[in-house]
């Protein structure tokens, strides 16, 4: 008989971890890192509760997992224990590669996909486990034959998205936010192979796909927040031209977080020691070097540092088009001359780029619906689906208040 340890989750009451490997999972420091990686970066400029972290978030995907697994074990669906387990730990682990601040600093600390670090930490815990995570691994990367497992750890429809939407709604104060997470599990089911909703769940599906676009555009792409993950972003980037350019030796700072200063890691970099490295760091490594850095004496790398840690945030504008070169140009410097600085240092704090958000991408592995008659149809083929596929793009633009 399987023992387990309970906790108590603001989003689901009580939720149960199993004893064993999971447990021992979430013992590990790789696992216990995500405390205090904040799981909308820096999403606290603008929602005040939104402090929760990564931990939070994988263990209430792994409470979804469960619980899915059940349904469709209830439904006939074949899933070894074996495959429960490798299932569950597939989600529990899918982001442990997230960066200080998540999102916030993906591809600027390291320039590939956190799923990739995710990976790379999954096979070194499998060789410190004695090969226990090897079904798990597979499952994560596609590779199993049952694709409906991977589907629920990565898809459109997977326990991570229903998970974060209701955690961040939650945490944000955002109600648009909210879905009906209990009823979409209970209408998953498994044809050919695929994951596939029943049709009683498909307003369910309709209003998921909403509360998704909703929340990127009020929480996740918020100006305020794009504008103070951008000054994070070029924080670092000022710090890796000090070393470069200046010969800078940072002695304030942690080692860790230096190395990924003065080191531009790519995918074939991720040996053993870069791992070890990454998960010793964490937003408290990035605070206090943002405190450093607030008192250097390069004034870009200062004034971006002070901005953030008094909420002093540059100045954003967001627009449908592009920003006209003669704005731009202006801009850059009317900067220049108010601060002294050169045109090669403007770069870091006159800046733009785009944003872009889709309801539903069709073009991806679609949502698939179980009709009446036993039929499996994509929900972008149901006569009154009306969730624009059109992807929508936005311009940013920022530079100081002076």
């Amino acid at each position: 008989m399987q023992h387990f340890k309970t906790l108590n989750d603001p989003i689901y009451g009580f939720v149960e971890i199993p004893e064993g490997l999971i447990s021992d999972l979430i013992e590990h420091p790789y696992y216990q890192r995500l405390r205090r990686v904040a799981q909308l970066g820096m999403a606290q400029y603008v929602y005040t509760g939104a402090t929760h972290s990564r931990f939070a978030h994988t263990l209430g995907a792994l409470h979804l997992m469960q619980q899915a697994v059940a349904i469709l074990k209830r439904k006939s669906i074949s899933i070894s224990e074996e495959e429960t387990e490798a299932v569950c730990v597939a989600i529990l682990l899918h982001d442990l590669g997230h960066s200080p601040f998540s999102h916030s600093l993906e591809h600027t600390l390291l320039k590939m996909e956190h799923e990739i670090v995710s990976l790379a930490l999954m096979e070194e815990l499998n060789q410190q486990f004695g090969g226990k995570l090897s079904l798990a691994i597979s499952i994560f990367k596609n590779e199993y034959p049952k694709k409906f497992l991977h589907q629920l750890v990565s898809g459109q429809l997977d326990m991570d998205r229903l998970d974060y939407l209701n955690r961040d709604s939650y945490y944000t104060g955002v109600s648009d936010g909210k879905v009906g997470s209990e009823r979409i599990i209970k209408m998953l089911n498994v044809i050919d192979n695929e994951l596939v909703v029943e049709f009683k769940g498909i307003y369910s599906i309709e209003k998921f796909l909403i509360a998704r676009r909703l929340m990127y555009w009020q929480v996740y792409l918020h100006k305020a927040v794009v504008c103070a993950s951008q000054m994070l972003c070029k924080i670092i980037e000022r710090a890796r031209w000090l070393s470069k350019k200046k010969q800078e030796r940072w002695k304030n700072l942690s080692d860790n977080l230096v190395f990924f200063i003065e080191n531009e890691v790519l995918e074939s970099d991720l040996n053993k020691n870069v791992l070890e490295k990454f998960a010793a760091l964490d937003d408290s490594d990035i605070l206090a070097a943002l405190k450093s850095f607030a008192q250097h004496q390069d004034k870009v790398i200062a004034l971006l540092s002070e901005g953030l840690l008094k909420r002093k945030l540059l100045k954003i504008e967001i627009q449908d088009n592009q920003f006209k070169s003669d704005f731009i140009k202006t801009t850059r410097l009317h900067i220049m001359q108010r601060l002294d600085i050169t045109s090669e240092d403007v770069d870091f704090l006159v800046f733009g780029g785009n944003q872009t958000n889709k309801a539903y991408d069709a073009s991806k592995q679609q949502i698939l619906i179980l009709l009446n008659d036993d039929k499996v149809k994509p929900i972008s083929e149901w006569r009154e689906h009306n969730i624009q596929p059109k992807e929508v793009k936005k311009y940013f633009f920022c530079w100081p208040k002076l």
